[in-house]
């Protein structure tokens, strides 16, 4: 770096760094996308959504699938060297709430699973070689980022709780680990200010590692700084502030370099920045290309790997391998496996819905070199069984008003044209609902789905995907009975042109759209009761288009399967009742009626290039099930709750929290033998030994395999917190061990458990505590199917209480109503505020002593632009433990300059309780102190 310039010295702080041949160093730039698979570099592997991988609980094979992915960027790497080394995966998001749209990327709703998993698939992908990375991971995407709505300007609220002990250790694992070189933050805001100027959380992350870790932005997100948050008024203060902060490399402009350089140079000048600012970051990016190999190719020992290691033989079978194992079997009545020795094989297998012979593709899949659809893998496993496939779909012809004549699809590019005088099959189209009244149009005659995306009609696309999706309508139904279509990529009405008959997306209003006669040539429900009926088992494939209604930029609008499929499944399983609801989806549904009618229940992701034999499979017990649902399926849409809300603990959400009766819960998965669980032990008690922590801990139970089966059970075990513990109820896994065990096979389990889990973020004091008290461990099958429980009891020291002395910062409440954790200032610290549209609001200390305080003084502000009824007035006042009110002060009109107030604490009040701080108006505080009589 010595001998770089300052100007080659900015220009390598873009995610395009040019090339320096005097120094030897080629172009570079960050960020190969390999979320699960390679992906938009040409044919790569497919493998299992990452959803569907940590289904597996195996983290022995997520380690092989990172190991195969990185393979494969290497093989790209040799055929274009300007392929990045630096791979943009995983996402360690916890999977928090089932609406958020990008939910398949994830792993887990549990942080500690998610940092198992992830450690797994970065150790895949970094390699083995002490110096030497395979590629580079970047975790994504840093921090409390689960909602598409407005991420980019929605400011999540952590209160320290939930940071420390939900959305931190989910990357804190793999980086202690070493198996990470970079993070990239997130689009949002937390508690009021941009993860990409948040210098104390980056600072926290980089504490957790001596070595070297680069910060990439997210794309746009230094733009957006300035012109969406509108956080900062210029270019040069969002680039000082986000390389003060941490961020090495900023992913802008795409290659364009041109503004990023003309930022950080307008910030040096300004004296915003220094040059030793800038040479912190590119030292950064240096040891990362070292990492690489780069700067020493004779030495690399991935340089070797060569450019036609795409599709491998093992990369198939290990794709199929992790398809089986991220099968979850939720229900079975014993309708499966479909195949045993102590039953008939059936003869007749209907295999219907929208997903029946179709693979699905997500944003970040690569271009995999074949699919294998379920209808067609049934078939070839079932040679002896005739096997009907049937989609569901209405197949209809739209005759257009105007001319009289059927729409039709035209050779050679696909041109669609009402041109038709019959409707004769170039006439058909085939509608799969998705829901909320977003439709694909097929070709009956073409099997290509219809596309708006360049003004003229075609059917010429393969399946839905893009940024923005052009291949999805919505039919609109006028009162005459006339129908007219909705391109919904681009808000506009399909037309037909006069003189050409070409369908044109052109109409910007409903008035304009062209009106068609829909004439329906089959019925989808009935092909599919027809199927179903003539069938000794019926396979009902239903779930969601990855690119459509819960996506990147698209939370989910609810839960529901869409209406289209409902139905699909009412009519198979009226006309027989042994179906098979097969769900393949990026994200759990609310199954309503038919999780009850279903003779089986099975779910995958979208698994890729071998979805259907690795879910046949599990299907006919070729393989026994072994996935495990790693988020919670709640029963309706209500008990999500509210995706914006991030405070886990007030919201009661996730499994940790959550006390609504699920659908299927946090861990459950079924297999094909029973198992019985027997004398459990463990440690009658445990120390706390350092950090506020125990020691890890073994708990054993006896677990039999009562079936004539293989049994591979996962035995796992959740922690509970003491009754009356300070931070009140929680839940959550402590451990978990799989064992295989023969039929009728008995044996002892050992589960680790994790001191985490017992241990909870005491924010009065800033550190761990593991309360003392009796801790109940619930071993069993999922967080509800529990088969035995056992105690532990904790032997350590009680937290103290606030007391005389005591400074504690005003965000340590433990518990808020109405109040926002906002910023200290721009760039550093956090404080509250009241929430936007309320009046007041108030936090409340608990156990804080009084007993020698005669008065409390508070860091205060009256904070100019606070939201709000009661924004003109900026008061302060405590309610005491014995519940008497302490002042009502006013705060001086000066805004935006913290100072000192007092409020006194009467000698009737001093006592051990809760101590209540309400803020009005533009009120905010940042600390408190808890001071005695002046000596």
């Amino acid at each position: 770096m010595g001998q770089m310039t300052l100007a080659e010295k900015i220009a390598s702080l873009h995610q395009a760094v040019p090339a320096l041949p005097r120094l030897g160093l080629a172009a570079f730039r960050t960020g190969t996308e390999a979320l699960h698979g390679v992906s938009w570099l040409g044919t790569a592997t497919v493998f299992p959504q990452p959803v569907g991988l940590a289904a597996s609980w195996d983290t022995d094979l997520v380690r092989r699938v990172g190991d195969a992915v990185a393979t494969e960027v290497r093989a790209k790497h040799a055929a274009d060297p300007t392929v990045s080394l630096n791979v943009w995966a995983p996402v360690v998001n916890p999977l928090r709430n089932p609406l958020w749209g990008r939910n398949e990327e994830g792993y887990s709703e549990d942080p500690a699973l998610t940092a198992e998993i992830a450690t797994a698939f970065c150790s895949g992908l970094r390699g083995d070689h002490p110096a030497f990375w395979k590629t580079v991971p970047t975790l994504k995407h840093f921090l409390a980022y689960n909602n598409e709505v407005d991420r980019a300007v929605t400011s999540s609220q952590l209160r320290p709780r939930v940071l420390h002990e939900y959305e931190l250790p989910a990357y804190r694992g793999p980086v202690e680990a070493g198996v990470v070189g970079a993070v990239m933050p997130s689009y949002n805001l937390v508690d009021g200010r941009p993860n990409h100027v948040a210098r104390e959380l980056l600072d926290e992350l980089r504490s957790w590692t001596p070595a070297s870790l680069l910060v990439v932005s997210d794309a746009a997100a230094p733009s957006n700084l300035v012109e969406g948050e509108r956080y900062f008024t210029s270019g040069a203060e969002s680039h000082a502030a986000a390389l003060l902060a941490g961020v090495d490399s900023f992913t802008d402009h795409d290659t364009d370099s041109g503004p990023t350089v003309r930022d950080v140079t307008a910030a040096l000048e300004a004296g915003l920045l220094t040059e030793d600012d800038v040479d912190r970051a590119v030292v950064r990016l240096l040891e990362l290309r070292l990492r690489t190999g780069e700067l020493d190719p004779d030495l690399d020992p991935y340089a070797s790997i060569p450019a036609d290691a795409i599709d491998l033989p093992e990369h198939r079978a290990l794709a199929r391998e992790a398809t089986a194992a991220g099968v979850v079997v939720l229900a079975n009545d014993g309708i499966l496996p479909l195949l045993g020795p102590d039953r008939a094989a059936p003869r007749q297998v209907a295999v219907v819905g929208p997903l029946a012979e179709r693979v699905l593709h997500d944003w970040y899949s690569g271009t995999p070199p074949y699919l294998s659809d379920l209808g067609s893998a049934l078939a070839d496993r079932l040679s002896d069984a005739e096997v009907t496939v049937v989609d569901g779909a209405d197949r209809i012809g739209l005759r257009a008003r105007s001319t009289g004549t059927y729409l039709s699809v035209s050779e050679p590019d696909g041109t669609v044209t009402a041109s038709a005088e019959r409707c004769d099959l170039t006439a058909q189209l085939d509608v799969t609902d998705w829901g909320h009244g977003v439709v694909t149009l097929r070709s009956a005659a073409t099997d290509a789905l219809l596309s708006g995306g360049s003004w003229i009609v075609r059917a010429d696309a393969s399946r839905v995907g893009g940024w923005v999706a052009q291949e999805t309508f919505r039919l609109h139904r006028h009162t005459d009975g006339a129908w007219s279509v909705q391109h919904v990529g681009s808000g506009r009405w399909l037309r037909v042109q006069h003189g050409s008959l070409t369908l044109v997306t052109d109409a910007t209003t409903l008035e304009d759209a062209e009106r068609f006669d829909l004439r329906t040539v089959r019925s989808g429900e009935a092909a599919v009761a027809e199927a179903a009926g003539a069938a000794d088992v019926v396979v009902v494939a239903v779930g969601n288009d990855p690119h459509v209604l819960g996506r990147e930029t698209e939370d989910r609008p609810d839960l529901d399967l869409p209406r289209a499929s409902q139905e699909i499944w009412r009519a198979a399983v009226e006309a027989n009742d042994r179906a098979v609801l097969a769900v393949v989806s990026s994200y759990p549904y609310a199954l309503g009626d038919a999780a009850e009618q279903a003779a089986a229940v099975v779910w995958s992701s979208h698994a890729g290039q071998e979805l259907g034999p690795g879910l046949t499979d599990v299907l006919v017990g070729d393989v026994e099930p072994t996935g495990r649902l790693t988020q919670t399926w709640v029963a309706s849409t209500a008990d999500a709750g509210d995706i914006l809300d991030y405070d886990i603990v007030s919201a009661k959400s996730t499994y940790w929290y959550d006390e609504t009766a699920p659908l299927y819960a946090f861990g459950h998965g079924l297999g094909y033998a029973g198992a019985s669980y027997g004398r459990t032990t463990s440690p009658s008690s445990v120390e706390v030994v350092a950090d506020g922590h125990v020691a890890p801990f073994d708990v054993s139970v006896e677990v039999t395999n009562t079936g004539d089966r293989p049994l591979h059970e996962l035995v796992q075990v959740y922690v509970s917190l003491p009754d009356q513990h300070p931070a009140g109820r929680r839940r959550r896994l402590g451990g978990h061990h799989r064992v295989v065990l023969a039929p009728g096979e008995s044996r002892r389990v050992e589960v680790t458990v994790d001191p985490a889990s017992l241990a909870t973020w005491d924010a009065h004091h800033d550190r761990w505590q593991t309360a003392p008290g009796s801790y109940r461990l619930d071993l069993g099958r999922s967080s509800v199917d529990v088969r035995s429980v056992e105690s532990v009891e904790v032997v350590g020291p009680h937290a103290p209480s606030l007391g005389l002395g005591d400074t504690v910062s005003a965000i340590a409440f433990d518990t808020v109503r109405n109040l926002d954790l906002v910023p200290w200032s721009p760039l550093h610290g956090t404080a509250l505020g009241v929430r936007r549209g309320a009046r007041n609001g108030e936090a409340v200390y608990s156990r804080v002593d009084l007993e020698d305080v005669t008065e409390v003084r508070l860091s205060a502000a009256r904070w100019s632009g606070s939201p709000g009824p009661s924004r003109d007035r900026a008061t302060l006042s405590l309610v005491l433990p014995d519940g008497t009110r302490s002042g009502s002060l006013t705060l001086p009109a000066a805004t935006e300059v913290w100072t000192e107030v007092v409020l006194p604490v009467p000698e009737s009040a001093r006592r051990l309780g809760d101590l209540t701080v309400r803020l009005e108006g533009s009120a905010r505080i940042a600390h408190l102190d808890l001071a005695g009589p002046q000596v």
